[in-house]
């Protein structure tokens, strides 16, 4: 199936971005009724496709499902239908396991000032990760949803699980006292119920801890996914080590970096791009355009440090203007390279 997986571009350099409207702190404000917004979203991917992007990586939630399965499927179905105007390819993620533990439907919580990524929330959770007993609504949700857009070709891949393990600080530090063995266990039955729907998109679920590269997360994420996917940002010479370990560990399966870009973390887009280009490795930036996810704000930010002299995520002002005028060179010269090899 190495083949099949490459006719979908996955073996050739593209870039995109994390998508979540502006006006949305999180999963749930992004896909509710009372707060979907289809003309925010179609004027932030115009964003996206001036400087060349073509791929987008979008969060979903159990509990849309669970409270409107339907609607929530005709909202998806609009998001394809604008992302696919734009030249857009879509990267789906079910499950995460960063940031809030505790949420709930409804009027989400305004972000909290200098705090980065203040509202945004685990699915399951991590005490739904742990019980057993949720494990029929879950398979409901994933089976449905994949078997609604099997055939669907608006839709690049299925990223089951996003850093299984994490934990709430979402950090990227593996946490000795979250659930990881709960994680696991979900891990292993979401790629059993998505691919029992036989969907011709690839599954993946990205490797993001980097400590023990033998461990039994990592191990299940390279021996389901069709599609090798990680996460990093790192500097240049770093990303280079993960992309070249990636492709052996892959075997011959496409390799795609679905997060990246920290600018003070020395994560940006000179230093990445001639990178992801060389080796052919797809990436997707953390974050589009400034807004309620604070994410301009570094990890671990505070009230006393003020406003970050550079932006740590993000690309867009919400006007539509850069972040980081400088990054205009950047994009010109490897958009352009996209447009012409593609």
């Amino acid at each position: 199936m190495i083949s099949e997986w490459k006719k979908f571009g996955l073996d050739k350099w593209e870039y995109g971005a994390n998508f979540y409207p502006s006006n949305a702190i999180n999963q749930l404000e992004m896909w509710q009724e009372e707060t979907f917004s289809p003309e925010l979203i179609d004027r932030e991917l115009s964003f996206a496709a001036g400087i060349g992007m073509n791929i987008m990586r979008v969060y979903l939630h159990d509990l849309l499902f669970d409270a409107d399965a339907d609607g929530f499927l005709k909202r998806m179905e609009k998001f394809l239908e604008i992302s696919s105007a734009h030249g857009m390819k879509i990267i789906f993620v079910f499950f995460d396991d960063c940031w809030k533990s505790e949420f709930k439907l409804g009027k989400q919580p305004d972000p909290q000032p200098f705090t980065h990524n203040s509202g945004w929330i685990q699915s399951p959770g991590a005490k739904a990760t742990a019980d057993l007993q949720q494990y029929p609504r879950l398979e409901r949700y994933i089976r449905t949803v994949v078997r609604h857009f099997a055939d669907d070709r608006r839709i690049l891949m299925w990223d089951l699980y996003n850093e299984p393990g994490n934990g709430e600080s979402g950090d990227n530090i593996l946490k000795d006292d979250y659930p990881k063995a709960a994680s696991l266990q979900l891990l292993k039955a979401a790629f059993s119920w998505a691919r029992a729907e036989h969907p011709i998109q690839p599954l993946s679920s990205g490797i993001w801890c980097w400590g023990d590269i033998m461990d039994e997360l990592i191990k299940v994420q390279l021996a389901e996914s069709d599609v090798v996917s990680f996460h990093c940002y790192g500097k240049p010479e770093v990303l280079s080590e993960r992309i070249q370990t990636m492709r052996f560990l892959a075997g011959g399966r496409p390799v795609i970096c679905t997060e990246f870009m920290a600018r003070t973390a020395g994560s940006t887009f000179a230093g990445s791009f001639p990178l992801f280009e060389y080796f052919g490795c797809p990436a997707i930036c953390w974050g589009l355009v400034k807004g309620k996810s604070n994410t301009t704000y570094p990890w671990k930010w505070s009230k006393e440090k003020g406003v970050p002299p550079i932006p740590f995520h993000d690309v867009f002002n919400p006007d539509g203007s850069l972040l980081c005028p400088d990054e205009q060179a950047v994009f010109d010269q490897y958009g352009q390279t996209i447009k012409t090899t593609s």
